[in-house]
């Protein structure tokens, strides 16, 4: 009687002490110190959407700021800063003159551009359409961005930029600095997934995206099933629909060699979040990862007929001895997932528990099994370079 009383018992001690057992392998974890200037202008609470994501794998890995000192996510970066009552405080590197971003390049080891996209009014300021385009608050690449990649790149630091980066706002005079710098060239083109085209189903659509198609075709928006939405800079605007021009409506990120077996990335995954189409120069950087939209002939001459293709970089790198670079071409740092979670060892043999992979458009399997796992190996791969 008394046995069987006991082993209920058992068995809820050591459940409940797989948890703590798991926190307690990472708080036995030494810290490593890691200097990282994370740039976010596109910061609306201080959760750190943004940038939540790079915070999040720091923090597993023990990496801070000091000697002892970890990273706050609603402090530690520059970019936009939001206060209470639509006030905000602006402490982003337009500060900065030439000497001290100098130093600052000479006290980092690595800069992360997590999004440069910015503020609008109808987001910051209580409005009753959040789906329109309205001025800019605050936001684009700034000179004294491009000084800083400037000296990162001279120094042999580590660099890794993702969209928004260069897209707009940022001035075409200091796009061009970027794309000379490191190689690569932004066609104007970016993209999303949207679940459901039906403007009666889906008040989330863009107003902005659906106005300017209608602009361009007759005051028609036919579209009803999911599909692709591309749109340029000049607000041209292409709708892949499933069906019509898409035997999958889903984008996915195919994975080459070197992603999977270095950075530990899957083979194929689905994203259905933002992303830009950008040209590299292939003789100085590798195509790690590419975008793929699953076309059928109708959509393949969509694209063609407007210079796109439908493989186009996700996840680019140049690493030699003159410098280091990476750039995604996605939001990739942008994940809904919980700092929480960072706090426990061993999580990631757990990471099934964080997704639903049934819904198309839940992006923590993303976080789980391609951002985190590359992202790591990064970071790791850098601590080798500092500790030489």
């Amino acid at each position: 009687m008394t046995k069987k009383i006991k082993k209920p018992w058992i068995a809820l001690a050591v459940v409940a002490g797989i948890p703590l057992t798991m926190w307690l392998c990472w708080y036995l974890k030494p810290k490593t110190k890691m200097v990282a200037a994370i740039i976010d202008k596109t910061v609306l609470t201080p959760a750190g959407q943004e940038h939540i994501s790079f915070l999040w794998v720091l923090n597993h890995q023990k990496l801070t700021k000091t000697a002892s000192k970890f990273y706050k996510i609603d402090h530690d970066y520059f970019g936009f800063f939001p206060l209470e009552k639509e006030k905000f405080r602006l402490k982003g590197l337009e500060r900065f003159n030439n000497d001290q971003l100098q130093q600052l390049s000479e006290d980092i080891n690595l800069v992360y551009f997590t999004d440069t996209y910015g503020i609008y009014r109808n987001e910051w300021y209580t409005q009753k359409n959040n789906n329109e385009r309205s001025g800019m608050v605050y936001g684009g690449m700034s000179s004294q961005d491009i000084e800083l990649l400037k000296q990162m790149k001279q120094k042999r630091k580590l660099i890794i930029t993702e969209f928004n980066s260069i897209g707009s706002p940022t001035s075409k005079e200091t796009r061009k600095q970027f794309e000379n710098m490191f190689a690569m060239h932004w066609t104007g083109w970016t993209g999303r997934y949207f679940e459901n085209l039906d403007t009666a189903k889906n008040k989330e659509l863009p107003k902005w995206l659906i106005n300017n198609y209608k602009r361009a075709n007759n005051n028609n928006w036919p579209f009803k099933k999911s599909g692709i939405a591309l749109v340029s800079d000049q607000d041209r605007v292409i709708i892949l629909e499933d069906g019509r021009d898409l035997k999958n409506p889903m984008p996915h990120i195919i994975s080459g060699e070197y992603g999977q077996k270095v950075l530990g990335l899957p083979e194929e995954i689905k994203y259905a979040f933002w992303f830009d189409v950008i040209q590299p120069d292939k003789a100085i950087n590798t195509q790690v990862a590419s975008f793929r939209m699953d076309v059928n002939s109708r959509g393949q001459a969509l694209l063609k007929a407007n210079g796109l293709t439908a493989v186009f970089p996700a996840v680019l790198m140049h690493k030699n001895t003159d410098y280091r670079f990476y750039y995604f071409s996605g939001d990739f740092c942008d994940n809904p997932v919980s700092l929480s979670s960072s706090y426990f060892g061993g999580i990631g043999a757990f990471k099934w528990l964080f997704y639903d992979s049934s819904n198309p458009m839940e992006r923590s399997s993303f976080f789980w099994n391609f951002y985190r796992p590359m992202m790591t190996t990064i970071l790791d791969q850098e601590r080798g370079y500092n500790n030489k």
